[in-house]
């Protein structure tokens, strides 16, 4: 699929579909295919439960026990939360970057959520919680939250040098969100309001209020991971505070990868501490890793 031909926000439900579209018919060739379009009506079997909703007639056709499932069983919430601060509108000469990623990862998760009759709601923060919708699952709902984004981007234009304000926007949406259930992140994690202590802290009450937590740390590998660019001078601007830096990329090149390194390794180990999965992510890669999290994670809910 030519991305490229689907920037356009008024697009956001048929590149949904396509993706979802797409992820299914790759789930039936791959190990996740145990839980793929069933996952709404069933769950699978566990040894020693009663016998009484194992579905027969699905086990004749997949040879696996499954169970019914009712209503209840089948409500889970999922609140996505998007960073829209300024460094995430790199790179900034391409039409689609992190926040574009991140928005389209979003609409197509929405559309996973709806075919399994999850609800979920939109949260968008820069120096505070910018929209916030609440969890649903209606068909009016998805319309409301395709028009609110698409209302939204037409008009809004980040603030340079202006601080982010990760943890302050998570610990609003804990706050907000009623019942257990999902969140998923999806940042850059450049912030200049705030340090990585208050960052964790953050996750530490989403963790608290029992909810499961993904963070999607979005990059570019070709700049911002492999720094791959040609060894002339630039001057590199802090999208986020404006201060700028004139460089030759090869006398920075191997410290600024081993530094790179180091801190998303640290960063990684702190979420695992918190049982939170923190997922590096290339904008660079389609969204089938952020579909994948979120069957991994609500299987592992029920």
């Amino acid at each position: 699929m030519d991305r490229s031909k689907l920037v356009e926000f008024g697009n956001l439900e048929l590149l949904a579909k396509q993706v979802v579209e797409g992820f299914i018919t790759g789930m039936h060739k791959s190990p996740l295919h145990g839980f793929s379009v069933e996952f709404a009506e069933h769950r699978i079997y566990n040894q020693g439960e009663s016998t009484r909703h194992i579905d027969w007639k699905l086990y004749g056709r997949t040879d696996r026990l499954y169970t019914k499932k009712y209503e209840e069983e089948t409500n889970l919430r999922c609140q996505m939360v998007i960073d829209c601060s300024p460094s995430m509108y790199f790179p900034s000469d391409k039409r689609e970057n992190k926040l574009t990623f991140a928005i389209y990862a979003a609409v197509s998760l929405m559309e996973l959520l709806k075919r399994q009759r999850d609800a979920y709601g939109i949260s968008l923060f820069h120096e505070s919680l910018l929209l916030h919708t609440a969890a649903k699952s209606s068909p009016m709902h998805q319309r409301f939250v395709y028009a609110e984004l698409e209302k939204f981007f037409a008009a809004y234009t980040p603030t340079k040098a202006s601080d982010t304000h990760i943890a302050k926007a998570l610990n609003e949406v804990a706050q907000s969100i009623p019942k257990r259930g999902m969140v998923m992140v999806f940042t850059d994690l450049w912030s200049s309001g705030e340090n990585e202590e208050d960052f964790m802290n953050a996750l530490s009450h989403l963790k608290h209020e029992r909810h499961e937590v993904v963070v999607f740390h979005l990059y570019s590998r070709t700049i911002e991971q492999d720094f791959t660019l040609e060894n002339r001078p630039y001057i590199l601007v802090d999208m986020e505070t404006g201060e700028e830096l004139r460089m030759l990329p090869n006398e920075f090149k191997s410290q600024y990868i081993a530094r790179y390194e180091k801190g998303l390794s640290a960063l990684k180990l702190k979420c695992g501490d918190l049982a939170v999965d923190f997922v590096p992510l290339a904008i660079e890669d389609g969204y089938n890793e952020v579909l994948t999290r979120y069957l991994l994670k609500r299987q592992s809910m029920l």
